[in-house]
């Protein structure tokens, strides 16, 4: 039986990522409020959340400053005028978009900076890539994941080869992201046994981006719990591109370790989350999004559709699936 099954224990290896500034971010262009990102920052610290994702660090030559919120580039001393000296214990991560970053130029040595984390963010086929970028953060000094896309469009073969040069490089934790949220629990739980196997043989710790097209973004980061997966990211009422995420609240309520206190999920959502939606800043489940994630298809169309405030539902599948 997995270690998920003694519902009355905990696994100390676990360490909860706070994504909702980042996956968030893409859904209002990252134009959140100081409040907003300082109470978020307070809040995982109550919660007992390890990790705070604050957004990217996206190239200022290739996106336009003045279109996006700070959070989309996350210069060091925006993050320094929320985090103050860290006090609260939660660690500070961004994301490196394989090309769509100067990582050499925006990413300054650890000693000079608030981030302790940097997720590299890649496909497949961009491997060598996200290489370069790893090595570079861990010469810095930073701990470094190696975030892998669109696995459920990815052949097992090249996975593994992925794997293995992943393996090989200095970074600290391998992640499964489930892009398109086509993953089910028991696929899910075969492309774990793969990753784990290279996990143990490069001796890395592994983790879980899950998205709810399919409503399973929580059922598959709890299935990952139970095949091994330590670093577990979640999002403020799934707050995220598209159909969102695995949500926050969830996943601090299954996990049993006391740290982690669920109630400090519920006030920030009912002071913040729920602001926001009325607000009119749309993500979360729906159908467009369900046939996206059904088919495998990057939930692009879905949520165009979204943003058309299109309710033709059986035309859009139709749309996506080609049929006359």
């Amino acid at each position: 039986m997995k270690e998920l099954s003694n519902l009355m224990n905990f696994r100390p290896d676990i360490r909860v990522v706070d994504a909702t500034l980042r996956d968030g971010g893409l859904v209002n262009d990252f134009f959140f409020t100081d409040e907003f990102v300082r109470e978020l920052y307070k809040t995982n610290g109550k919660a007992g959340v390890d990790y705070m994702e604050f957004g990217y660090k996206a190239d200022k030559e290739m996106f336009d400053v003045d279109k996006f919120g700070k959070w989309k580039f996350c210069n060091d001393d925006d993050i320094y005028e929320i985090v103050g000296d860290k006090e609260n214990g939660v660690k500070v991560a961004v994301m490196a978009d394989v090309g769509r970053c100067n990582f050499r130029q925006d990413i300054r040595p650890r000693s000079d900076s608030p981030i302790d984390l940097v997720r590299v963010a890649c496909y497949v086929h961009q491997i060598p890539a996200a290489v370069e970028i790893i090595e570079d953060a861990k010469a810095k000094g930073y701990e470094v994941s190696c975030n892998i896309m669109a696995l459920s469009n990815c052949q097992e073969s090249d996975i593994r080869v992925a794997l293995d040069i992943i393996g090989k490089s200095p970074a600290d934790v391998i992640y499964l992201v489930d892009s398109f949220g086509a993953f089910y629990p028991e696929s899910l739980a075969r492309v774990c046994s793969v990753y784990k196997e290279f996990a143990t043989k490069f001796n890395k710790k592994l983790g879980i981006h899950a998205h709810n097209n399919q409503q399973l973004a929580f059922a598959n980061t709890i299935e990952a719990v139970g095949d091994g997966v330590d670093y577990l990211d979640a999002t403020y009422g799934g707050m995220g591109r598209g159909a969102g995420n695995c949500q926050m609240e969830l996943l601090l309520g299954f996990l049993k370790n006391p740290k982690y206190r669920e109630i400090e999920s519920f006030k920030f959502i009912e002071k913040y989350i729920v602001p926001l939606r009325e607000s009119g800043v749309v993500w979360g489940y729906d159908l467009q999004y369900l046939m996206t994630g059904l088919l495998n298809q990057h939930p692009r169309t879905a949520i165009a559709f979204t943003k058309e405030k299109r309710t033709d539902y059986a035309e859009f599948y139709k749309e996506l699936t080609l049929l006359d």
